[in-house]
């Protein structure tokens, strides 16, 4: 029996059934408030909202002034560069625990390559990015091959790297555990300004004049301008954000986190993707490292000290599910402004800063949960 050409038209034009549609859920249509519910960061959003009507009860107004934002946002960028970064490794089914211990080595082959090496600031942030690029690959590479869980792993280089950082910091400085004068010998000029210091500061002046900040009597404003470590935050999350969603490497995240095997089956290079995201994350803890270092102009072997924890901990506030697949990178940046306001709220009000990781935990568990169930409310499962 054949079918004619004119049988093929009308079946064309017959529409689609309305109960075949209901049992297809690649046809179903779905609410925008359901398309909001199953987004990663739904519950970081909620906490932020949360977080800041409790200090808005209970917080000092100073809290919310311009000087107070630039208080909070100055932890918030440094966590969040690290929580982005532990975002994605995690979104792609990793951990690395050792990011906290990579900023101090970071930070003292920085500092040595300065002080001891005498090299120009140029030079020598190009030489740690490359070194710590390395001791990613490294880390990525022996979780691959060895096939070790990464948290065994990087659980292992936390150790490796802060008693290099310790025993570094002696050799190089004659029985010293911190590093000091690098201020002094990375010198001034532009690439000093990309890593330390303020940024429009130009603008928040004109703003002052216009009586658009607040100023002190002299004229000067109160916040000359927005430290550098939060323009690299920003930029970051834009980044990250737009590669997680509108790129094809996004995509390798997602499936290698998800699924490797069905993802290689598919032609991801799974291997490649994880081992990039470990250089990434070691990037972008020697970022950490420069930014802080060159603000203080010194470096100790306790820098960095349970970042890695605290990254984690911002990047699951930010909807990253611990067995990967899912996730988002501006979860994980507000997140770190979380982490940021409870840090720094506290000493606006009149509760004890002790209670600091009190609330912390208590962020973390009520954000879990609340993601566990907006997603399973948004998704049907059980």
């Amino acid at each position: 029996m054949t079918t004619s050409t004119a049988d093929l038209a009308a079946g064309a034009s017959r529409p689609i059934d309305p109960a075949a549609e209901a049992r297809d859920e690649r046809l179903r249509r779905v609410s925008l408030i359901a398309r909001l519910m199953r987004r990663p960061e739904l519950g970081a959003v909620a906490g932020l909202v949360l977080v800041t009507v409790f200090f808005g009860l209970t917080a000092n107004p100073a809290m919310f002034t311009l000087a107070g934002l630039m208080t909070v946002l100055s932890p918030a960028a440094q966590l969040g560069i690290l929580a982005i970064a532990a975002a994605l490794l995690m979104i792609g089914g990793e951990f690395d625990l050792s990011i906290g211990s990579m900023i101090a080595f970071s930070g003292l082959v920085f500092g040595a390559l300065i002080v001891v090496g005498d090299l120009p600031l140029l030079a020598a942030i190009v030489a740690t990015f490359v070194f710590a690029g390395l001791m990613g690959a490294v880390n990525g590479q022996i979780v691959i091959r060895t096939r070790l869980p990464s948290f065994i792993v990087t659980l292992a280089f936390l150790f490796i790297l802060r008693g290099l950082s310790l025993v570094g910091l002696k050799w190089t400085t004659g029985g010293s555990t911190q590093l000091r004068g690098i201020g002094d010998k990375a010198g001034q000029g532009v690439v000093r300004e990309l890593f330390s210091g303020q940024a429009l500061e130009g603008l928040f002046a004109w703003l002052a004049q216009a009586n658009l900040i607040a100023k002190f009597p002299n004229g000067t404003p109160t916040v000359t301008g927005v430290p550098v470590g939060v323009l690299w935050f920003l930029a970051i999350a834009a980044l990250a954000t737009y590669v997680l969603l509108r790129t094809r490497f996004g995509n390798w995240i997602f499936a290698a986190g998800g699924d490797p095997n069905a993802a290689r089956n598919s032609g991801v290079p799974v291997n490649m993707v994880k081992t990039t995201l470990f250089v990434l994350t070691a990037c972008a803890a020697t970022l950490v490292a420069i930014l802080t270092v060159l603000d203080a102009g010194s470096t100790d072997a306790r820098r960095g000290f349970q970042k890695e924890f605290e990254a984690i901990i911002a990047a699951v506030i930010g909807g990253c599910l611990l067995t990967g697949g899912y996730g988002s990178a501006i979860g994980a940046f507000f997140g770190a402004i979380i982490f940021g306001m409870v840090s720094i709220g506290l000493t606006y009000t009149s509760f004890d800063s002790d209670w600091f990781q009190v609330f912390l935990g208590g962020m973390l568990l009520l954000a879990v949960l609340f993601n566990n169930f907006i997603r399973r409310k948004a998704t049907g499962e059980r």
